[in-house]
């Protein structure tokens, strides 16, 4: 078990929920095909999570990371995105490292709760109400996707759109249960404010698994 530990704190074995080929649905590589790599454990607890089975990481495999990585590369796409759960939880460094080596775009899906690590090309930093994010965030973000589920987010969103650097693509995101309510709002926040984009989960709307 202590040899397990070590393993995992140096990033050589992940607690793997799932990796799959799909299409990327959300942010600005939205439409793009993609090879997801969702990894186990979250601490964050957003009430509104559509994945909360990701959340115990000891509910999923350890996989060593170079066989997370040849079964990435079977597949003709270069990019991987890594998600959770809340990937930052871990080590990436190597993870990363064979990816990159395999020629991946690597793009991370984060609350920003961590610090990075690893080799990341793309930060999709996603704030949340439930626990503050590491300031270093801030910097690194190369979008900024807020959730809207209640109206209050919109003031979230812009207090950390304020944080983060000039070139940090800003989104706006309806929370999936609350669609039909938020989206209205949205456009309408969107219009009068042009910095801001409108991000959907198409694929859900394509029922893309």
């Amino acid at each position: 078990m202590k040899e397990q530990q070590e393993l995992i704190q140096k990033g050589k074995l992940l607690p793997l929920m799932e990796a799959f080929y799909t299409i990327q649905g959300e942010g600005l590589f939205s439409g793009q095909p993609a090879y997801f790599i969702r990894l186990g454990g979250c601490d964050v607890g957003c009430v509104w999570c559509d994945v909360k089975a990701s959340w115990e990481a000891g509910d999923w495999p350890l996989v060593p990371v170079n066989q997370i990585v040849e079964e990435a590369a079977a597949y003709p796409s270069r990019l991987a995105v890594i998600t959770g759960g809340e990937p930052m939880m871990y080590d990436l460094s190597l993870l990363t490292r064979l990816l990159k080596e395999k020629g991946f775009q690597i793009n991370i899906e984060t609350s920003g709760v961590y610090p990075l690590s690893g080799s990341i090309d793309w930060v999709c930093f996603s704030p949340k109400k439930f626990k503050a994010p590491d300031p270093g965030i801030y910097k690194r973000a190369n979008e900024m996707k807020a959730i809207i589920y209640h109206k209050s987010d919109f003031d979230f969103a812009l207090k950390h759109a304020s944080l983060v650097n000039k070139n940090c693509h800003l989104l706006l995101q309806p929370e999936w249960s609350k669609a039909e309510e938020m989206t209205p709002l949205i456009i309408n926040f969107v219009k009068e404010n042009p910095s801001w984009r409108v991000s959907l989960q198409t694929h859900k709307f394509m029922e893309i698994p």
